[in-house]
């Protein structure tokens, strides 16, 4: 709770200190109006029932100025809170993007218990704005309630033990809270699942499928056992905390009435008067909507202070980048030998078994390089391995004789350029969904309409505002639904945009193509290839398990059981008569 309370403060304090300044003020302010409002209550009654009139009327304007000023402090309080709430989640997101990409690995996305964990962020983070109200009216709570235990005592000694029942439901509502977070934490991976369930039903890519199929109705039945699973649990666990608050508030209860009866008891003894009674009245059901409120404040800073945590756990989670000692080096400006790889292996953190073993080859400057291979064989791992998205767990990868691991992490970034099988759909203007790809460049119409050419993609000239049109269905003033085709022709004029990178990798992005216009795209990306051998030396990869597209590369790498099968150009490998030329040949087959 106090990690929860000084995290928070801090958090806001960053936002603005201005707003927070006045937020504290105003609601100290309503903190003391309240219980003050109950002290002006007992003397207009005693002053009424004594007949001093004019001391019974100023005694009503310091009940009704108290009134006001506790319903205007906490008004005005509010204004000047609530957006520090909303720079809070917006911070938040900030961070938890910042989080997500501040590492070179993919690990926290490609495993689904840190996907779990990513997902449960992300849904606790949304409800970090309702923590500074709970911590600013706890705060004024925690006034009010020490303002009205002083004006108890001195209305009657015993009933100082009224404020210490309150603790009770406190207590009980943390016990309640525990209970409720386990069952929402149970209940995540059949959340996260209907979630899909639901994404995948309303999505219009899968639309078709779904009815052609007909398998809407199965997918909405699965959708709710997924739900209704969830849904039980975290029944029973807000049943469990309802037990436990209903609990401690009949505790409060109890003393409260009997608080009331010892107050009036004294009073039809003449051992205090009506004001006493009115006091105590007014003070004990005070005292009983601050119990109530603060049972609700505990909880929403308890998951105010789990929000906190998640972010914590998220970036404990999150690798930092690998680190070698010394500087890092700057790639070079041309390659002259390659990229080596020497002795790499390297398994994925919870696979039995290694994806790459032992594997030793070199890609030569200036070349393309194909890379074959059954499902599974290790095609993309061995790019994501070139692409540092994962170190090797041995070996190493080298550079034109510098390990990858030395190079300047950015710096080597900025001199590769890729398009994957699932590769980005932005949202933005033509323009920008292909310019990107060279930041510094996005909004220059030259470089754009070169990199589109370098693909030989005519895309723009078929959208309605060319350049200008706004893509996917996220704008509000009408953005066109482009098709997938037309998403693939703008991802590689993306790839193209860089002018002279090292390393331009093609990753099955055509697999759902058939051979023929997986073969047309090759071709285009063969004529960026020689380009970029000619401008830097760069080495290009493509990737693909169509044997035939492949057969002009300069060297066409086989993989499989974990590592290099053979390696050569087509004609080698058909003389071979191995692995590549049975799967050539059966390929081929298949087309006849």
């Amino acid at each position: 709770m106090l990690k929860a309370i000084t995290g928070l403060l801090r958090l806001s304090w960053r936002q603005d200190r201005r707003k927070m300044t006045v937020a504290l003020a105003l609601m100290a302010g309503n903190a003391v109006a309240v219980p003050l409002a109950a002290l002006a209550l007992k003397h207009l009654t005693d002053y009424a029932a004594a007949g001093r009139v004019q001391a019974a009327a100023w005694s009503g304007v310091a009940v009704a100025a108290a009134a006001i000023a506790a319903l205007t402090c906490a008004h005005f309080a509010h204004i000047a809170y609530f957006e520090v709430s909303e720079l809070n989640v917006l911070s938040t997101d900030e961070q938890l993007i910042a989080i997500s990409n501040g590492t070179a690995h993919l690990d926290h996305h490609e495993q689904p218990e840190h996907a779990d964990r990513m997902a449960l962020a992300q849904d606790e983070l949304q409800r970090i704005g309702e923590g500074l109200q709970a911590l600013l009216t706890g705060g004024s709570l925690a006034v009010s309630l020490l303002l009205t235990t002083v004006l108890l005592t001195l209305a009657h000694p015993a009933l100082v033990v009224l404020p210490l029942l309150a603790a009770l439901p406190l207590l009980a509502g943390r016990r309640a809270q525990a209970a409720a977070d386990r069952a929402r934490e149970d209940s995540t991976v059949d959340t996260r699942q209907a979630r899909h369930l639901f994404e995948l039903t309303t999505d219009a890519a899968s639309a078709k499928e779904l009815r052609l199929l007909g398998l809407v109705e199965h997918l909405q039945q699965r959708y709710a056992a997924h739900w209704r699973r969830a849904t039980a649990r975290i029944w029973r666990g807000e049943l469990t905390a309802g037990l436990w608050r209903a609990a401690g508030q009949a505790v409060f209860a109890c003393g409260y009435v009997a608080a009331l009866v010892l107050v009036v008891g004294d009073a039809v003894r003449g051992h205090a008067g009506v004001g006493d009674v009115v006091l105590a009245v007014v003070l004990a059901s005070q005292l009983n909507q601050q119990v109530t409120a603060a049972v609700t404040i505990t909880q929403q800073l308890v998951r105010s202070g789990r929000s906190l945590r998640r972010l914590d756990d998220v970036r404990d989670l999150v690798r930092a980048p690998h680190t070698t000692p010394g500087a890092p080096v700057a790639p070079p400006a041309r390659l002259l030998e390659g990229i080596r790889l020497r002795h790499v292996t390297f398994a994925y953190p919870s696979a039995a078994e290694p994806v790459l073993h032992d594997v030793d080859l070199l890609l030569p400057a200036g070349s393309t390089v194909a890379i074959v291979g059954e499902n599974g064989a290790g095609k993309t791992t061995l790019v994501k391995l070139l692409n540092r998205f994962y170190e090797p767990d041995q070996g190493e990868i080298l550079v034109d004789g510098v390990d990858l691991r030395h190079l300047h992490l950015d710096a080597w970034r900025a001199r590769t350029t890729a398009v994957f099988q699932d590769y980005a759909r932005p949202e933005l203007t033509a323009r920008l969904a292909v310019g990107i790809g060279d930041l510094p460049r996005a909004e220059d119409d030259t470089a754009v309409r070169t990199g589109l050419a370098r693909a030989h993609s005519t895309v723009t000239e078929h959208l309605p505002y060319g350049l200008d049109t706004r893509l996917g269905r996220s704008h509000a003033d009408g953005g066109v639904d482009v098709s997938g085709g037309q998403w693939q022709q703008l991802a590689l004029g993306r790839a193209m945009m860089r002018d002279a990178p090292l390393l331009m990798v093609l990753d099955e992005p055509a697999s759902a193509l058939d051979a023929e216009a997986e073969h047309r795209l090759f071709a285009r990306y063969a004529d960026g290839a020689a380009r970029v051998a000619a401008d830097s030396g760069g080495v290009t990869v493509f990737v693909s398990h169509r044997f035939s597209t492949v057969r002009t590369a300069d060297l066409i790498i086989v993989m499989g059981d974990g590592g290099v099968r053979e390696m050569g150009t087509h004609d080698e490998l058909i003389r071979l008569d191995g692995v590549y030329a049975v799967l050539y040949a059966t390929q081929a087959a298949a087309y006849r």
